[in-house]
C-alpha cells in the first residue's frame, strides 16, 4: 500500500469511531482526524457538529481555543484527539521534549491545555502515525497529560484508544493499560511487538483491521477531499493528488 492509501484507510477507520458522537473537536494540525470527522458527518450525519480549529467553513467557534475549553468544561464535546512526541503504556503523553524537564533537548511545542481536555472529554483518541520505540515508550520523559488518575480525583474524560500506522490499541481503564484490538493489513503481530516500547495485552490471533467500506472510501475521495483542502491544503495535495487530477 502507498502512504496515501494508508492515510485514507486510517481516515475511514477513525470515521467509524466517531459515529456515536454528537460534537467532535479537532486541532489545527490534525488532518487525518479532521478528514475523518468530516467523513463521518457526511456519511451518517453523526457527529452533528464539528469544530476544526483553523477552518473557516467547518468551525463555529468564534473565540478559538478558549471556546473549545469552555465547551469541554460544560460537557459539550464528545470526542477529541491528542498526540505526543512520546506515548507510554498507561496512555501518558509527552509534549514537552526528550530528557529531564526543563532541560529537554529537543524541546517540543508544549502542552497547550492537553491535560485539561484529557480530563474532561469522554472519548479522547490518541493518534500518532509513527509506530516506533522512539515514540511508543515504556515511560514518557515528562507527563504533559496523564492517561489515568487516582480514584479520588474527579475525571470525566480519558483515553479511548491509540491509533498508529500499524494497529489500533483500545485502552482498558480497569487495568490501566492498552490491549491490541486490531492489526492493519500492512503490518503483523511480530511487527507491532518489535516496534512497541511498552507492554500491552494481546492474543495470538488478533484480528486484522477491516478494509474501508468501498462506498465510504469513494465518498472520501470525491466529496470530502475537497472539504479537507480548505484547512489542510498540503495534506490534500499529497493524499488526494489523483482525485484532484480527475476532477
Amino acid at each position: 500500500m502507498s502512504d496515501a492509501d494508508i492515510k485514507k484507510e486510517l481516515i475511514c477507520f477513525v470515521a467509524n469511531l466517531l459515529r456515536d458522537c454528537n460534537h467532535v473537536a479537532v486541532g489545527a494540525s490534525s488532518p487525518i482526524p479532521g478528514a475523518a470527522a468530516l467523513l463521518a458527518k457526511e456519511a451518517w450525519q453523526n457527529p452533528r457538529f464539528i469544530n476544526i480549529l483553523g477552518s473557516v467553513k467547518n468551525n463555529f467557534f468564534t473565540n478559538g481555543a478558549q471556546e473549545l475549553f469552555d465547551c469541554a468544561a460544560q460537557g459539550r464535546i464528545d470526542a477529541f484527539f491528542l498526540s505526543g512526541g512520546q506515548i507510554d503504556g498507561q496512555a501518558n503523553i509527552n509534549l514537552m521534549g526528550i530528557g529531564d524537564y526543563p532541560k529537554n533537548s529537543p524541546r517540543w511545542s508544549g502542552t497547550f491545555g492537553s491535560a485539561y481536555l484529557y480530563f474532561l472529554i469522554p472519548k479522547v483518541i490518541l493518534f500518532r502515525e509513527e509506530h516506533t520505540r522512539r515514540v511508543l515508550v515504556d515511560k514518557v520523559d515528562f507527563i504533559s497529560a496523564p492517561g489515568t488518575s487516582e480514584e479520588n480525583i474527579y475525571r470525566h474524560g480519558g483515553p479511548y484508544g491509540l491509533l498508529t500506522n500499524k494497529c489500533f490499541f483500545r485502552f482498558d481503564k480497569a487495568k490501566r493499560r492498552f490491549r491490541l484490538d486490531s492489526i492493519h493489513k500492512q503490518s503483523s503481530l511480530e511487527d507491532v511487538l518489535d516496534n512497541t516500547g511498552f507492554e500491552f495485552d494481546y492474543v495470538e490471533n488478533t484480528p486484522i483491521t477491516p478494509s474501508a467500506d468501498p462506498e465510504l472510501m469513494s465518498l472520501l475521495e470525491t466529496k470530502i477531499s475537497h472539504k479537507v483542502r480548505e484547512v489542510y491544503p498540503q495534506f490534500a495535495d499529497r493524499v488526494f493528488a489523483e482525485t484532484a487530477e480527475i476532477s
